[in-house]
C-alpha cells in the first residue's frame, strides 16, 4: 500500500471539557517516528498536510527551547504555532506548550508519546486547553481534516527513512 494512500485514521477523541486526544498507529520502529516529528527538515516534509509551504520549520530540542511551525497557507495566509519544550524523553515523549499564533491568549499544553508495539509506533497526542471554549475552537477549525492528511504524509516520510 502506498504512504500517501494509506488506509489507516487517526483517532480523535475528547477526554475532558478542555482536552482533544489523538491517537495513530505507524508501521515503524518508534525512533524513526520520533526522528520525523523532531527534525526540521522531515517536519517540512509533512506538516503543512498538502495546505500549504512551510515556510518556518524551527525546533530548539532542549527543555526551555522554542518551536515555531508557519506556512503560507493556500497561498493567501500565514498560519503559524509556536511553544516551549518543557520536558523530553528522547524517542519516548514530549511536553510543549502550543500557541497558535491567531488566539495568542489561548495557550495549550501538548504531551505526545511514542510507544513501540510489535513492530509499529502508537502516537498518541493529547492537547490540554486552558478552557473549554479553546478546546471547542480548536475542533471546530476544522483540524481533523489536516491531522489525518499531516499523518499520511508523516507515514510516508518515515518509510523514507
Amino acid at each position: 500500500m502506498s504512504p500517501m494512500t494509506s488506509s489507516r485514521r487517526a483517532e480523535v477523541t475528547l477526554p475532558s471539557s478542555t482536552q482533544i486526544q489523538i491517537t495513530r498507529a505507524f508501521d515503524a520502529p518508534r525512533h524513526l517516528v520520533y526522528r520525523a516529528w523532531t527534525e526540521p527538515d522531515l517536519v517540512r516534509r509533512w506538516w503543512t498536510a498538502k495546505r500549504g509551504e512551510m515556510t518556518v520549520a524551527e525546533i530548539d530540542l532542549r527543555v526551555g527551547g522554542h518551536w515555531r511551525y508557519a506556512m503560507l497557507a493556500h497561498g493567501e495566509f500565514e498560519v503559524a504555532f509556536h511553544g516551549e519544550y518543557l520536558e523530553i524523553v528522547p524517542g519516548e515523549r514530549l511536553v510543549v506548550t502550543e500557541i497558535y499564533e491567531g488566539m495568542p491568549d489561548a495557550v495549550a499544553t501538548t504531551t505526545t508519546t511514542f510507544e513501540q508495539l510489535d513492530g509499529q509506533t502508537l502516537v498518541t497526542i493529547l492537547v490540554d486547553h486552558t478552557s473549554q471554549a479553546h478546546r471547542d475552537a480548536h475542533v471546530e477549525s476544522g483540524m481533523e481534516d489536516g491531522l489525518q492528511d499531516a499523518m499520511d504524509l508523516l507515514e510516508g516520510v518515515v518509510a523514507t527513512l
